[in-house]
C-alpha cells in the first residue's frame, strides 16, 4: 500500500506543471548580451555604449573610470526566426514605451545571443522564438579588464 502512494506521488509531482525560473547567465555570454542590448537601448550612455563595443571586439583592457559599472535593461525582448520560411528573423526589443525593431542580420545575432545565454526556445506556426523579459545586465569594468572570465552577469524571466 505505502509503495503505491509512493509512486503516485512521484507521477503526480512529474506530471505537476513547472513554475518558470528565473534565468541567469556570466561571462562571455553575458557580456555579448550587454552590448548587443547596449547598443539598443535609450538608458544607456553613448559612453557606455563605445565601452561595451569595445570590449565585445576583445580590447579589454580599454580606457574607464577605475570602479565603472555598466548596467543593461530591457523589459522585453522576442526574437523569432522562421523555420518553414527560413529567410524569415525578426525582434522586438521593449525599452519602457520605447520598442525598438531588428530584422536580418541584427535580429539573428540578438537571437543567437539570447540561445547562447540559456533562453529556452519555443516553437509555433513556423517559427522558433527565444523571448524573455526583465533583463538586467551588469558590467563591471575593472573585473573584465582583469581577462580573468568574470565582469558580466545577466539575469531574466523566460
Amino acid at each position: 500500500m505505502i509503495a503505491h502512494k509512493t509512486i503516485g506521488l512521484v507521477l503526480l509531482c512529474a506530471l505537476a506543471p513547472v513554475a518558470a525560473q528565473a534565468g541567469a547567465s556570466s561571462g562571455s555570454s553575458a557580456l555579448a548580451l550587454s552590448a548587443i542590448v547596449g547598443e539598443l537601448s535609450p538608458q544607456t550612455s553613448p559612453l557606455y555604449k563605445k565601452l561595451l563595443a569595445v570590449f565585445l571586439s576583445g580590447n579589454a583592457v580599454a580606457p574607464h573610470p577605475k570602479g565603472l559599472r555598466i548596467a543593461v535593461k530591457a523589459d522585453a525582448i522576442d526574437c523569432r526566426a522562421g523555420n518553414v520560411d527560413i529567410t524569415s528573423r525578426a525582434c522586438a526589443l521593449t525599452f519602457g514605451a520605447k520598442k525598438i525593431e531588428l530584422s536580418s542580420r541584427k535580429a539573428h545575432e540578438l537571437y543567437a545571443t539570447l540561445i547562447e545565454n540559456g533562453v529556452v526556445l519555443e516553437g509555433a506556426a513556423g517559427t522558433s522564438h527565444a523571448s524573455i523579459t526583465a533583463l538586467d545586465c551588469i558590467v563591471d569594468a575593472d573585473e573584465v579588464a582583469e581577462k580573468a572570465g568574470g565582469g558580466a552577469r545577466c539575469a531574466y524571466n523566460p
